[in-house]
């Protein structure tokens, strides 16, 4: 975060973008289509999804907004439109932040980190809360499926009953 502040072309909208992206588990082009009427900040709420849109495997989906990035939204709105995008520069929508994403990173002394790697940190957080699968896998707009298959190991119970059950055998039985 502070190395995304210290550019001052990108210091508003790059760090805007890593909080709403680790703290939402959402997709690059999901973040940079957001738009203010998605955001409900008195209900607490953000609809990803677009009206119109065709739904793909890419669900985007509609969540609670996390405490910690509540406040962050509500100062942005302040800079922002009605109707405008969440992330911009003066007005305009980003149509790219690869640049700089990757200056902020670099001055960061991070290598091998993508926009995507926002959305693998919040999925394996969320499970090393220990929150119920169905849950996280709700709130990341993804299958129960490919959550327990890519982040299931990073789970407090993965593998615990299994673990419980060998440990409690009783002696002789199938020896």
């Amino acid at each position: 975060m502070r190395a995304a502040r210290k550019d001052p072309k990108a210091r508003l909208y790059v760090p805007l973008f890593v909080l709403i992206g680790i703290y939402t588990g959402r997709r690059k082009e999901a973040i940079l289509s957001l738009r203010w009427p998605q955001i409900d900040l008195k209900a607490n709420r953000i609809n990803f999804e677009i009206e119109g849109r065709a739904v793909t495997k890419k669900r985007r989906g509609q969540i609670p907004i996390p405490t910690p990035l509540l406040a962050h939204l509500i100062r942005a709105r302040r800079r922002g439109t009605d109707l405008g995008h969440v992330l911009h520069i003066n007005g305009k929508a980003i149509g790219n932040l690869k640049k700089g994403f990757a200056a902020a990173c670099e001055r960061a002394g991070l290598h091998g980190v993508t926009p995507h790697t926002l959305r693998h940190t919040a999925a394996t957080w969320i499970m090393q809360s220990g929150v119920p699968t169905w849950e996280a896998a709700a709130f990341l707009s993804m299958s129960e499926t490919t959550l327990t298959r890519v982040y299931g190991h990073h789970h407090p119970d993965y593998m615990r009953a299994a673990a419980d059950a060998i440990g409690n055998r009783r002696r002789g039985i199938g020896a």
